[in-house]
């Protein structure tokens, strides 16, 4: 019965070719030795993958030795990695739980691509789903949080999420199959333990089927979070154009502070973040807030968001001519013409810095670099990546933008300095 079960649920899903091999992920554990049987069974060319990620001393190396002669029997090619997970965990800064995580799942990408498999087979099953539905419930989530474990991830798939847990035991006795037992599956210090070991027990003292009302409610999120994500993508052309998003139009939308968050979760900002974003919509210009990936700046009705690199150094080079009157001057904002005998001391270039002034070309009083970049209608980010050519103390050019009349041909000029730059605007 889970034979046919499981052959159903990978046509229906369409979750493997008979034509193609399939690398297996192979802990030991009854799901994964199901997994393995079962495709066997079915027909389907298989290599396995076991991780030694020795973190459970002499039990590691039990289960590696099982695999490779479960294996060796059913005569399936077997690639075993050994893993210093507790080292690579301290390491990154990560739990090691997440290290394990990340080291499996890029080691058997680099397998499936050099062995040619077509698929990676995981041994999730209906049950692993419904606990992932009340660990991300407990924890808070999205609709995206509450659809369960997917059949297919890029080329990752589950065949198992047809079959309960026990119906995977029901299936390795009938077959006479062993397996090895994960003893920290018994343990309740992981908070996925606690939840397989007390609370589904408990859910099920109030409703037997339980487990079965959770897939079937993960099923119905899974459908509607397809509609959701559509409506997503409509909004998005509506509110996010060349300039940023549009605080006007997003305040328009039917939801606004949920596909706010679907916009920002991209950059790294989290619900709470987007909560204060929202917050401060109707707030004055400035406010900025930061995530691990980027910046967002509410500038006046949009809000921008900004990657923190570094501004670009403009590439500068620079010619000197004698000043004749066949000169041209370009009217080009890449390129600045200066009196060259104007130009006394050592030139610079750098960002420019609240204070600073010049005296825009054609005309006689000073002005403030701020108050200049504002009435070009400059964003914050852009203003962040604004350079100035100094000379000396002197600010002669704003890159891309004016030069300084100071400096500013004129008919007692001999020498021109002529300066180029390969951008136009920051």
């Amino acid at each position: 019965m889970e034979k046919e079960k499981v052959r159903q649920y990978i046509i229906q899903e369409n979750l493997l070719e008979k034509s193609g091999k399939v690398l297996v992920a192979l802990s030991g554990g009854a799901d994964s030795v199901a997994l393995l049987h079962l495709l066997l069974s079915l027909g389907y060319s298989c290599e396995a993958a076991h991780c030694n990620f020795h973190l459970r001393g002499e039990e590691s190396d039990r289960d590696e030795k099982f695999v490779r002669t479960l294996c060796q029997t059913s005569q399936v090619s077997l690639h075993v990695k050994h893993f210093d997970t507790q080292n690579i965990a301290s390491q990154r800064h990560i739990s090691i739980e997440m290290a394990a995580r990340e080291l499996r799942y890029d080691w058997f990408e680099e397998l499936r691509k050099a062995n040619g498999a077509s698929r990676i087979a995981v041994a999730h099953h209906a049950d692993d789903s419904i606990e992932t539905f009340l660990l991300n419930l407990i924890r808070g989530t999205g609709i995206d949080g509450l659809c369960g474990i997917r059949p297919r991830n890029g080329y990752i798939v589950r065949p198992l999420l047809c079959l309960s847990r026990k119906e995977i035991l029901h299936y390795l006795d009938a077959t006479g199959q062993t397996f090895v037992t994960d003893s920290t599956n018994l343990q309740d210090e992981y908070t996925r333990n606690k939840i397989r070991l007390h609370v589904m027990p408990l859910l099920q003292t109030i409703n037997p089927s339980a487990g079965h009302s959770i897939l079937q409610t993960a099923k119905h999120l899974n459908d509607a979070s397809l509609l959701y994500h559509q409506s997503i993508e409509e909004g998005k052309k509506r509110v996010w154009n060349e300039h940023g998003i549009s605080i006007p139009a997003l305040l328009h939308e039917t939801a606004p502070e949920a596909l706010l968050f679907e916009m920002l979760r991209a950059f790294g900002f989290n619900s709470a973040q987007t909560h204060d974003i929202y917050q401060a919509l109707s707030g004055q210009s400035g406010k900025v807030f930061h995530s691990a990936q980027a910046r967002l700046i509410k500038d006046r009705d949009y809000l921008l968001i900004d990657t923190p690199s570094a501004p670009v150094r403009p590439h500068l080079t620079m010619e000197t001519h004698e000043y004749t009157p066949e000169f041209v001057i370009p009217r080009d904002k890449t390129v600045a013409c200066f009196d060259a005998s104007k130009l006394t001391k050592p030139l610079s270039l750098r960002l420019w810095q609240t204070g600073d002034s010049f005296v825009p070309f054609g005309m006689r009083g000073r002005k403030k670099v701020s108050d200049y970049l504002t009435d070009r209608k400059f964003s914050l980010a852009q203003k962040s990546r604004q350079w100035v050519l100094c000379c000396g103390e002197d600010i002669i050019w704003l890159i891309g933008e004016r030069t300084d009349n100071r400096f500013r041909i004129d008919t007692d000029t001999r020498k021109v300095l002529v300066v180029k730059t390969d951008r136009h605007t920051p």
